[in-house]
């Protein structure tokens, strides 16, 4: 699938809507994770400069906000990285080099395989990047930006230097299949970027998981994914597998109101085949919405049968229901019914890798490059 792309300023801002004229598109990357989420823990660590605008502002979770009267000390204040304009080395030579450009580094919330990049530029008409690039690195442990920025830290090009537009949505296929714990993203020569979003599939460190024993086999961080879900009308499912407990409505999975028979549902892959003791249902928040009913089942590779290892339980509104299994199951995917359809803000399942979960994890960390 062509990936669509946008280049050229926007109109200036004429009043009314901003992002009436906004250019966007369905980019076939985003089912999977935003790996540089907060809520997993990215943050962007260091930035040659953000003279008009913080590089935090890149990870924030909403969409970029403008104010057109909101100025301040150094100019219009802008939701996203702004950096100030690059200039030459003297008035016969005031234009900034091929070379010239900024950067920032950023941590992914986990490490993981890169499936796709968004670099938004919104609300940057005439002041966005030329073009942007971005480069991947796996660096374990906790690194410096002084560390990263080492002569033997070696970078992965994932988005070569591609122009870029102005209030858009540029998106980025990456075919790159290697884990990566930091990226450097950088715009040629300066200019500003809102956020930024990078999808991919959670690679966890199989050490890690081992020294824990027993985890949540299906939580985000440690390598579970939601595969489909009958229904992401007002909130996405990844939401259900996302550390901690939901803090507000929007931050669990709701669906739309049925008006037939059926029930809603979610498929998960967990990290890999695993035995599973004990299961919690959360409906955190949604207290007019929640689920009636919950029913959990279980099947082993991608042709097993599914097997029901939580029958159809009542829920209630904004509580944690606690389950331990009287026989542990076993399995590598789970499939969440709930009737007739509401939502639940975290599903978490406690148990541990089998041992062919465990070497088929050890093999899959090799092969990319961990």
């Amino acid at each position: 699938m062509a990936i669509p792309s946008f280049t050229g300023d926007a109109s200036p801002y004429g009043g009314g809507e901003p992002y009436a004229d906004y250019r966007t598109a369905d980019f076939p990357f985003t089912q999977y994770a935003n790996l540089a989420d907060r809520q997993l823990g990215a943050g962007v660590i260091a930035a040659n400069d953000e003279f008009f605008a913080m590089r935090e502002n890149l990870l924030l979770p909403h969409p970029a906000v403008f104010d057109p009267e909101h100025f301040g000390h150094k100019g219009k204040v802008m939701d996203g990285w702004e950096t100030r304009r690059r200039r030459g080395v003297s008035g016969e030579h005031p234009w900034p080099t091929e070379a010239d450009h900024d950067w920032a580094l950023v941590r992914l919330g986990a490490p993981g395989v890169i499936r796709g990049i968004v670099v938004d530029t919104a609300h940057f008409r005439g002041n966005y990047p030329q073009a942007v690039s971005v480069e991947g690195t796996s660096v374990e442990g906790s690194p410096t930006p002084e560390e990263l920025s080492g002569d033997d830290v070696k970078w992965t090009i994932l988005v070569p230097r591609t122009p870029v537009g102005g209030h858009a949505a540029n998106g980025f296929a990456v075919d790159v299949e290697q884990r990566f714990t930091h990226l450097r993203v950088n715009q040629h020569p300066d200019g500003g970027i809102a956020r930024l979003r990078v999808y991919g599939e959670v690679a966890a460190d199989p050490k890690w998981l081992a020294a824990l024993g027993t985890f949540d086999v299906v939580a985000l961080e440690n390598g579970g994914q939601v595969e489909d879900a009958s229904d992401r009308f007002y909130s996405p499912a990844t939401n259900t597998i996302q550390p901690g407990r939901s803090r507000k409505m929007d931050d669990g999975w709701e669906t739309r109101r049925r008006r037939d028979t059926g029930n809603d549902w979610i498929r998960y892959r967990l990290v890999q085949q695993s035995e599973i003791r004990a299961v919690e249902i959360d409906t955190a928040y949604l207290k007019g919405n929640s689920a009636g009913w919950a029913s959990l089942s279980v099947r082993d590779g991608e042709s097993g049968e599914w097997t029901e290892a939580l029958p159809r339980t009542r829920l209630q509104p904004d509580t944690n229901h606690r389950f331990v299994l009287d026989t542990p199951v076993v399995g590598t995917h789970v499939r969440v019914d709930i009737f007739p359809d509401g939502g639940i803000s975290r599903l978490r399942l406690f148990g541990s890798l089998t041992e062919d979960g465990a070497a088929r994890l050890a093999a899959r960390h090799q092969e990319l490059g961990g």
